[in-house]
């Protein structure tokens, strides 16, 4: 008989040796949210979740069941040779750790693999989440990443993660870039799959000296900071970086690729349109239209996005603010290694 797991175990087997976690719901419901780390391995595709679930409804459990069998039965094969590929400790799961993991794990004990179900589900998870991120309280330093839009800081943040250096990225968790074309190209996130993927990373960062982050708002795309990190953000060091223009507006070039979705930004345009100048509105309009993207973009920043954010940061202290003028994104990222260093030799 398969073994049931609860939450806790789980985390702390997870922590102790390499553990695959099997989400078997449908590929919608995985992309929706799942625990992070985990593998979709589904009993029912999309479709044939809808067809059992309208079965549910209309005809009763009794035939939903009878339903689910045949689809699954003439799947069982391929379902079987996946679990099979796996060679770590297993455990299995659904949304209430019901029907479909239940299934899942006593198919596999009886084809002689040996997987765990976790107790509740990731209903039990996503309580367990709410429950963290009410209560935590993380103990590293924050060097929060500022600057005008198109200033680099996701390739920076990113060039740090690749030295070993501890990142946070807010917008890749939330698949939103934190400006009104940001969603342009990504698949946002939900607040359950951000919430999970963020708590994630924090009990990963938990002991570490000092976590890089990006100066958000407390809104990033679909999805909300939760208030300690946002408290924490505001009250930690801002770096603000300070490039050329041009530079900015290659790196949102280069970075949004407006060419790739042009009536996209043709439509986001409409939702800021009546906040800008008449005639400057009119002529961001018509260099989209015409697909000059370079000169939308400088008088997007020099006549909407620059304001906005010598507004918003107005408010931080000098002695919580480090200025950094850097020609290029390298350049910009040299200076904060050195910061870093400088840093540390401070606090030792």
């Amino acid at each position: 008989m398969f073994q049931d797991i609860s939450l806790p175990d789980l985390l702390a087997s997870k922590e102790k040796e390499t553990h695959t976690l099997v989400d078997v719901r449908s590929p919608k419901e995985f992309n929706e949210a799942t625990i992070p780390g985990s593998i979709n391995i589904p009993i029912f595709n999309d479709e044939e979740r809808a067809e059992v679930g309208t079965i549910y409804k209309q005809q009763g459990v009794e035939a939903a069941k009878e339903r689910g069998l045949q689809i699954f039965s003439q799947k069982l094969p391929a379902f079987i040779a996946e679990f099979k590929q796996i060679e770590t400790p297993m455990t299995v799961f659904c949304w209430r750790g019901g029907m479909r993991s239940k299934t899942a794990a006593t198919v596999l004990e009886l084809m002689g693999i040996r997987a765990n179900r976790l107790m509740g589900g990731i209903r039990t998870y996503r309580q367990w989440v709410v429950q963290e991120l009410e209560n935590q309280q993380f103990k590293p330093k924050l060097f929060v990443l500022n600057g005008y839009t198109g200033s680099g800081k996701t390739a920076i943040l990113q060039r740090l993660s690749k030295h070993g250096y501890p990142v946070i990225d807010l917008e890749k968790m939330a698949g939103h870039r934190g400006s009104i074309f940001g969603q342009i190209g990504l698949e946002p996130s939900n607040q359950k799959k951000f919430d999970s993927l963020l708590i994630s990373e924090i009990r990963r960062y938990q002991d570490e000296p000092f976590v890089f982050i990006e100066g958000e708002s407390k809104r990033i795309g679909k999805v909300y900071l939760p208030p300690f990190l946002n408290e924490k953000k505001e009250n930690s060091l801002q770096l603000f970086l300070h490039l050329p223009v041009e530079e900015r507006v290659r790196n949102i070039l280069e970075d949004y690729q407006p060419w790739e979705y042009p009536h996209h930004f043709e439509e986001a345009f409409q939702l800021i349109k009546k906040r800008i100048h008449t005639p400057i509105a009119k002529q961001i309009e018509e260099a989209l239209e015409s697909h000059d993207f370079a000169l939308a973009i400088k008088l997007l920043l020099e006549y909407y996005y620059d304001p906005k954010y010598e507004y918003s940061t107005k408010h931080y202290p000098d002695k919580q603010r480090i200025t950094i003028e850097a020609a290029t994104t390298d350049d910009a990222f040299q200076k904060i290694l050195q910061m870093v260093k400088v840093s540390n030799q401070h606090s030792n």
